[in-house]
């Protein structure tokens, strides 16, 4: 049975107040306009690594204004980004339309895809599970989501002293890169923790790496340092 939601509405209005802000380049967004091109790049590398060179089906959850969405949509992929703030997919729709790519965009949640039965044979959910209130339903609900044989990318932070300090106090409260409660460090999630909420969904953690970042490009790289920013590939 898919439960009734899968969002915090706090969480929601949070990120639909940075709606308009969403692609500039210098705004809140900034953190995750550097760690994008890196993370898609891991993921693209996965997915064709699977999939060789044709159009493949993915859902991107927790989408925003379609910062991957875009990414892995110029790279072949058929992209339907949903995200449980509204204004924020209105931002994505505009955005997408103007750069003249073909994305399928819903303000929807993961219960709402998993009731109406649907599945993909990629699914990433970058940046979304520390936000949301029960981890282990959202993890339940992208499992159902998968396709047998299906990838599954998540990223998080990792709920370390060295992420409390860059995370939480450098990029809110030191640098400002971030609003002040843009993270809550007690929702961050170790490596060990991930690998036994896939486990308990009848997934398992098959890949794995940290981003780092650049500081001579302004970027982010994918390395074995998981203290902070991760991400990872699970398989049912």
């Amino acid at each position: 049975m898919a439960r009734q939601s899968s969002a915090d509405p706090s969480e929601v209005g949070k990120f639909d107040a940075l709606a308009s802000r969403w692609w500039d380049r210098s705004g809140p967004m900034r953190p995750l306009h550097a760690m994008n091109p890196a993370r898609a790049a891991w993921i693209m590398q996965r997915i064709r690594a699977q999939y060789a060179t044709g159009p493949v089906r993915l859902l991107d959850v927790g989408c925003g204004a379609g910062l991957l969405s875009e990414s892995l949509a110029r790279a072949g992929c058929r992209v339907t980004g949903i995200d449980a703030a509204p204004e924020t997919i209105e931002v994505a729709r505009a955005h997408a339309a103007a750069q003249g790519l073909t994305i399928t965009y819903r303000a929807a949640e993961t219960t709402d895809l998993r009731a109406e039965g649907l599945r993909f044979p990629v699914i990433t959910a970058l940046e979304v599970i520390e936000h949301v209130p029960d981890p282990q339903g959202f993890l339940n609900d992208l499992a159902a989501l998968l396709e047998p044989g299906g990838l599954l990318f998540i990223s998080t932070l990792n709920r370390t002293a060295q992420s409390f300090a860059i995370a939480k106090l450098g990029a809110e409260y030191l640098l400002r890169l971030l609003p002040v409660g843009t993270h809550a460090w007690s929702r961050f999630i170790t490596p060990g923790e991930l690998a036994i909420l896939c486990r308990n969904a009848g997934l398992c953690l098959s890949d794995i790496a940290g981003l780092v970042p650049t500081p001579l490009t302004g970027g982010f790289r994918a390395a074995r340092n998981l203290s902070v920013n991760y991400i990872a590939l699970a398989r049912n």
